[in-house]
């Protein structure tokens, strides 16, 4: 039941969209042939004229739209009538291919705020992570970290901690022997190299057979410190340090017992990089029994992984009076919008995998868990944020798109001319050719990740 609530959401999203088009037009007095729901794919469900527009529901649920004179090959419409949408004042025009995206946006907004006023709370976006159990082998450091049951993280390295993506993020870029160092502790530990063997040049190759004092081989980095805006995932992490080359990574390598005998290859200097690549400390604060610890330093293994089980409570914000309301919307809004902008950069940018991209059956599936575990409330949230995605995308300048009708429009008003509607229409069409193959790989990837019980 609860995946069915999620689709007549979804589904009620789509008919908002196409309401927005259809209402801006309506009111603009420009002529609509046609009201369709889904995509006209296969065969047609239903149809009735309600007036002088033909409502359409089609098989293919994936998607709506709005049809104009313009768009019947067949219409005895002359080229030059004012029912024809192309030729309505460009600004009209805007208007109409926006409405929907608006329409979505104000959606979403108008969802976050009524959930805030019926529920009177909203998500905060904050979490509080508990330590379930130690799952790491007996010879991990975290066993000697003084880490119990029902801790609470509260800090790591000195950053304030409120998600588990956090302690992820910390835990992946300590590992050990990662084969990045600190550049100034490296330039350290080449000062202290040369204080133990004064004789040689650190730019100079190490002749074969001589023997190196390294002091301790046992070697304990700087620890890392993550900004908070890359913490809460508004930003990617920025790792500054310098990555060693194959060779320096085999040197480091063969390095034991306090010396290093020259096979007459590396120099001093590479010397000091191989030995600044160690154990990164993982300093974690804790709340236990209400009362702040500081525990041992944990060092993550080779795979960035501490080796412990967390749970997480999210804090939630009431929202009791309009003030709060208002104000506390307006700050879910722009935190979730903001987070669906950076997700899209990191797909345009290549840094999400197509085998990554999901889409309604997968959304269908995780929100009606989302409803099914944590109300109904909480799926209104995930629909207003849904809304507000589809009106980013629908929005982008891809033609086939909203966003890439709105472009060509804006390029007439530039131009002060129509462009050639037999070139837009071509390239139109090859982008919407595009989108659908992309629809189906997306449906390939849903159906793949729920048989292999990924979400």
């Amino acid at each position: 039941m609860s995946i069915i609530i999620m689709i007549l959401l979804l589904s009620f999203l789509i008919l908002v969209h196409e309401a927005g088009h259809f209402m801006a037009a309506r009111m603009l007095g420009i002529k609509v042939d046609k009201f369709g729901f889904g995509l006209p794919i296969g065969p047609t469900l239903w149809s009735k004229k309600v007036g002088d527009v033909e409502v359409l529901v089609h098989a293919c649920l994936l998607g709506g739209y709005v049809a104009f004179p313009d768009d019947d090959k067949e219409s005895n419409l002359p080229a030059d009538s004012k029912d024809r949408f192309v030729n309505r004042p460009v600004w009209q025009r805007m208007i109409v291919i926006s409405a929907g995206v608006i329409a979505n946006v104000i959606t979403a907004i108008l969802l976050v705020m009524f959930t805030a006023a019926i529920w009177g709370k909203l998500p905060s976006g904050n979490y509080q992570v508990f330590i379930n159990s130690i799952t790491a082998e007996k010879t991990e450091s975290v066993w000697q970290s003084g880490l119990q049951k029902n801790d609470r993280i509260i800090k790591i390295n000195g950053s304030d901690i409120h998600s588990t993506y956090a302690i992820s993020l910390y835990s992946k870029n300590s590992a050990r022997f990662d084969g990045r160092v600190n550049e100034k502790f490296a330039t350290e530990n080449l000062a202290k190299l040369q204080k133990l063997n004064p004789s040689l040049d650190a730019e100079k190759i190490i002749k074969k057979g001589q023997i190196v004092k390294i002091g301790s081989d046992e070697v304990i980095e700087p620890k890392i410190v993550i900004k908070d805006e890359e913490l809460k995932g508004y930003a990617p992490y920025k790792n500054d340090e310098i990555q060693l080359s194959k060779e320096q990574i085999k040197l480091r390598n063969s390095i034991k017992n306090g010396t290093y005998v020259s096979d007459g290859t590396y120099t001093l200097k590479d010397l000091s990089y191989a030995l600044s690549d160690g154990l990164k400390p993982v300093e974690i604060t804790v709340l236990r029994n209400g009362k702040v610890v500081e525990l041992n330093p944990i060092y993550p293994n080779k795979d960035g992984i501490i080796g412990i089980s967390m749970a997480a409570k999210q804090d939630l914000t009431v929202t009791k009076t309009s003030a709060k309301i208002f104000t506390e919307s307006c700050k879910y809004i722009w935190e979730q919008t903001y987070m669906l902008v950076y997700g899209l950069w990191q797909l345009f940018s290549g840094k999400i995998p197509a085998k990554d991209l999901h889409g309604i059956v997968v959304i269908a599936k995780i929100g009606g868990d989302v409803i099914k575990n944590s109300g109904m409330f909480s799926g209104l949230l995930l629909t207003a944020m849904i809304s507000m995605d589809l009106a980013l995308i629908n929005f982008l300048p891809i033609p086939a798109l909203d966003g890439g009708h709105f472009m060509f429009l804006l390029i007439e008003k530039l131009r002060g001319k129509p462009l050639n509607q037999e070139n837009i229409e071509k390239i139109s069409n090859i982008f919407f050719l595009l989108l659908i193959l992309l629809m189906i790989l997306i449906i390939f990837n849903d159906v793949y990740a729920l048989l292999k019980h990924k979400f």
